[in-house]
């Protein structure tokens, strides 16, 4: 059984619960995600399901994404991701249809995604780092600070917080309330934030 989901970060707004208490979500347009391949044990040494989203023209992918598309009759799709199916996927065939109806309301999710990118950073943007004095002459307001060893063992070990990229990178949101489900527009509401910008790719997973 399907128990995952690719989609597109809308936007957050708020919804109130019965009690009348304003609750903080997020929209993500879930799918709907489109076969394109099954995978099995047999031929590929693992059970998945290579799913598509987002039409995209054919002359903007490559030939060989493009004969995948042309020999199971299918419009290419921008993003071709895979979802992993425990027990085997027979139970499904290239141009299947996997949208939100396979959550409901209350089932908690691991939403996944690429987190917004902010450059080069320093020490007290990127690890929280306390500055320094700004009188007194003190020219070390915003600096690292010392980082090097003694003659033992006179090298810095991996790992030092440091300045450097930060950001950019796969994210995880553990244990994400689904709030609601507008299936008509394929919507998704969980509750709190997702990482990413808007129109970012997520992917939602049963938790």
């Amino acid at each position: 059984m399907v128990n995952a989901i690719y989609g597109k970060k809308i936007g957050s707004t708020q919804v109130f619960s019965d009690s009348g208490a304003a609750i903080y979500v997020t929209a993500i347009e879930a799918g709907p995600c489109t076969v394109v391949q099954v995978k099995d044990t047999a031929t590929d040494g693992y059970n998945a399901l290579k799913v598509g989203l987002g039409n995209v023209k054919n002359k903007h992918i490559n030939k060989p994404l493009k004969g995948i598309f042309v020999k199971n009759n299918l419009e290419a799709k921008k993003y071709l991701k895979e979802i992993r199916v425990d027990g085997g996927a027979s139970e499904y065939k290239p141009g299947d249809i996997i949208d939100v109806q396979i959550f409901n309301v209350g089932d908690k999710v691991k939403i996944t995604g690429i987190s917004r990118g902010r450059g080069f950073a320093g020490v007290i943007k990127r690890h929280n780092f306390h500055r320094g004095p700004m009188t007194h002459g003190s020219h070390s307001i915003r600096k690292t600070g010392s980082v090097g060893m003694c003659a033992t063992p006179s090298k810095i070990h991996k790992g030092k917080k440091m300045p450097g990229r930060m950001g950019g990178r796969q994210v995880t949101v553990p244990y994400t309330e689904i709030i609601d489900i507008i299936a008509e527009q394929n919507l998704i509401l969980v509750k709190g934030s997702v990482p990413g910008a808007k129109g970012n790719l997520v992917c939602l997973k049963k938790a």
